[in-house]
């Protein structure tokens, strides 16, 4: 009876250690415990959200501006095409290399493709001059000028490219939750700043003419981030981000073999998720 009373206590602490030990798990150096060195790459998709905007068109005999114009995205939703080696640059969609100056600290360049699309048929008000006034279906008994396609139509849907690089801080606040083995899932927030260069392929049709279909540097834009980061088994992590920033496109193409441009700034807020890796170089 002693030897069955010392077995049964020597499995209960076997099975008490082996508890805690799948509990607590704590490593004296976890591979997550330090960041500098590694490098991380992500991919995803965007909403974007835009704030109205003045757009001037500048060409040889037009000279007008669209005051107060509403814009918005074109997101795509749940595809494939996110993962579509063919079609991947077809969705809204971000991606982003960083390298960790030390623990806390991040650089990284990145594009986020975003895609902007002035509200077809709107009533807006337009000031300066174009020719044909009144020949497009715009003109309407209210004073306004409804924006129809044979008047205008404008997007940065090839891409209001926004190349940036940007710095990041990052926290790791599993202990907060009660996670004590990060190497199997952390948590983390970040915080960032960020500048860079746009990059578009404007859609714009004026006055029913052929339009400009190449990619351009056409501005600049600033911008300000936080988001939060689930990784798992130390290399792999999914993250969600919003970004507030602002834009301005100083000269993007608008008509095939002409000077024409259109110029406007705003501000825009957008809505990352990602998908990711975490490795040391």
């Amino acid at each position: 009876m002693k030897t069955l009373h010392k077995l049964l206590l020597l499995s209960g602490l076997t099975l008490i250690n082996v508890h805690s030990s799948f509990g607590q798990e704590v490593t004296t150096n976890p591979y997550t415990s330090t960041n500098k060195g590694k490098i991380f790459v992500y991919w995803g998709g965007n909403r974007g959200y835009y704030s109205n905007s003045d757009i001037h068109f500048k060409g040889d005999d037009f000279d007008f501006t669209v005051k107060d114009a509403t814009a918005h995205d074109k997101p795509k939703g749940w595809h494939v095409d996110y993962i579509n080696p063919t079609k991947m640059t077809i969705p809204q969609t971000n991606l982003r290399v960083g390298y960790f100056i030390s623990d806390n600290y991040s650089v990284s360049i990145g594009v986020d493709h975003m895609k902007y699309v002035m509200t077809q048929n709107q009533e807006a008000t337009v000031t300066g001059t174009y020719p044909n006034e009144g020949t497009y279906g715009e003109v309407l008994p209210n004073g306004k000028t409804k924006l129809t396609e044979d008047f205008l139509m404008f997007e940065h849907t090839d891409g209001l490219n926004y190349v940036n690089a940007e710095i990041a801080r990052h926290k790791d606040f599993s202990k907060y939750l009660g996670i004590t083995n990060t190497d199997k899932i952390q948590f983390n927030g970040l915080v960032g700043v960020g500048a860079g260069v746009l990059y578009p392929k404007t859609n714009a049709t004026v006055l029913g003419r052929e339009r400009h279909d190449d990619f351009k540097v056409a501005g600049w834009g600033v911008s300000a981030k936080a988001g939060v980061n689930a990784t798992f088994l130390k290399h792999f992590f999914i993250q969600y981000e919003w970004k507030f920033g602002y834009i301005d496109i100083t000269k993007a193409p608008i008509i095939l073999n002409n000077n024409a441009y259109a110029s406007h700034h705003f501000t825009f807020n957008q809505g990352i998720f990602a998908v990711g890796g975490i490795f040391k170089l």
